[in-house]
């Protein structure tokens, strides 16, 4: 029986980081995948953040070529071709696939393939493919299995025309119409990758706003947005029945505006359902165990991630953290560091990048304006839009804002909030800057290189100063 003093279930950014940082720790580990190829990555690189952002790509290139006369780029006969798409999404999957598999082996990390389970104190049970059982004994486990896609009960997912995240991504052809259940991340994502190639979308959202989990401003302008590249957009919407077949779906959709509720049919040719993610949770191992799992599967862990069974922490999608592949990645890191004795400090979560890949991007971090104000705080804002950026304009891409949300009283940074080109990118100033706990002034004060985007930050800055330059 193997030995080890670590054993990672999963090999997601929770799982992977997790296993190299332990090794580097000088910790003996292993890793354990139920994938039934040999690919390494998890969700996130194989069906999630990966080839979602790779398909983004050539949504973006489409568009850009699309729109080049504008710039004076004369590109003629511009289409899709979803096969070549396709063989470059699975290039971009393999690639980096194949680059964890060759960090678990540069980090001398066994690798167990097939269905890991908890297996009694200090063991893992890992079951292959085949049938084949071998236990792994170790003193410590770390559970990062992960999640999957959320399907709504009262929607049948067998037609072929009903889809989750999952199967989208092996769509062979653009649908001629796709509705998108949810305004989340992941569905705003996917409605902007088939609305620049071709596809009429409709997005539909049960909450009041497009990406409901950011300021409201920023949810305005993606909705008015959304809607100017000619999106249908649903809010206060639910859908109350889908029947589908092999032409096509239709959707019974109630909104609510006020205190009247209209109903519409709604047919099309796909039907994508992006309502969210459950917790891989229902066969690790757990019965018998002090692990506390929850009524959502979720397991309950501390603030160094351990569970109640000594020895066991769990980390990523199955905790109740955001579930987010950098949250994940970083929450791996901790609770290696903790089996290490490396005393480290518990994850601010409040200081997460929230990041949406749609066009136009969506970035944040912090305390929306609500938020903020709801905590007690005295609020200030600046505002700064890309269409006074001089290099915004030079990439044609001037739609969007940089937000900043301060406190008054000590001119505390408590958020940031960006819509528009990069805002990915960019959001990483301010998670840095708030790590740092860094005042509104410091951040104006920090030189800005001329042209570049990031210059719409400082001048946010300025604006919450009650003093912006170039508007």
């Amino acid at each position: 029986m193997s030995q080890y003093d670590v054993v990672v279930i999963g090999s997601g950014p929770g799982g992977y980081v997790a296993a190299i940082h332990a090794a580097q720790s000088g910790l003996k580990t292993a890793i354990v995948e139920r994938e039934p190829t040999e690919r390494l990555g998890g969700t996130c690189l194989l069906r999630g953040c990966i080839p979602t952002k790779a398909m983004l790509h050539t949504a973006d290139m489409l568009e850009t070529l699309k729109k080049g006369d504008e710039i004076g780029v004369m590109a003629s006969d511009v289409a899709l071709d979803m096969a070549k798409m396709h063989a470059y999404k699975a290039k971009v999957v393999k690639k980096n696939a194949g680059g964890v598999s060759y960090l678990m082996k540069k980090n001398k990390i066994d690798v167990h393939l097939g269905h890991g389970r908890l297996a009694g104190k200090g063991k893992v049970s890992v079951e292959a493919a085949d049938g084949k059982t071998q236990t792994l004994s170790t003193k410590n486990v770390i559970l990062a299995t992960g999640s999957t896609c959320f399907h709504l009960p009262f929607i049948d997912m067998s037609p072929a025309r009903v889809l989750d995240s999952d199967g989208i991504l092996e769509l062979e052809e653009v649908p001629e119409h796709l509705v998108v259940i949810g305004a989340g991340a992941v569905g705003t994502e996917f409605a902007s990758v088939f609305l620049r190639y071709g596809s009429k979308v409709t997005l539909i959202e049960m909450a009041p706003r497009v990406l409901p989990s950011e300021d409201h401003e920023v949810c305005a302008e993606a909705e008015k947005s959304f809607k100017k590249q000619g999106m249908t957009v649903l809010t206060s919407s639910k859908v109350t029945d889908v029947k589908a077949d092999d032409k096509g779906v239709k959707l019974v959709v109630e909104t609510k505006k006020g205190d009247k509720t209209s109903s519409q049919t709604i047919e099309a040719s796909h039907l994508l359902v992006a309502a969210g993610r459950a917790p891989r949770t229902q066969d690790i191992g757990a019965k018998g165990t002090k692990i506390k799992i929850n009524d959502r599967g979720v397991v309950e862990v501390d603030e160094f991630l351990r569970t109640g069974e000594p020895g066991v922490y769990a980390i990523g999608d199955i905790v109740n953290t955001a579930w987010l592949a950098h949250v994940a990645s970083k929450e791996g890191i901790l609770a290696v560091d903790h089996i290490a004795g490396k005393n480290p400090r518990p994850i601010n979560h409040r200081l997460v990048p929230m990041c949406t890949y749609c066009s136009p991007e969506v970035a944040s971090v912090g305390l929306s304006e609500e938020a903020a104000k709801e905590a007690g705080y005295d609020v200030k804002t600046g505002v700064f839009p890309f269409s006074a950026i001089g290099k915004a304009a030079i990439l044609n891409k001037t739609e969007g804002f940089v937000k900043i949300v301060a406190d008054k009283k000590y001119d505390e940074l408590l958020g940031l909030h960006i819509i528009g080109p990069k805002a990915t990118e960019l959001i990483t100033e301010g998670t840095l800057a708030m790590e740092l706990e860094s005042t509104i002034e410091e951040l104006l004060m920090t030189i800005h290189p001329h042209p570049t985007l990031a210059e719409a930050v400082a001048e946010a800055a300025h604006a919450a100063m009650g003093h912006a330059i170039h508007i």
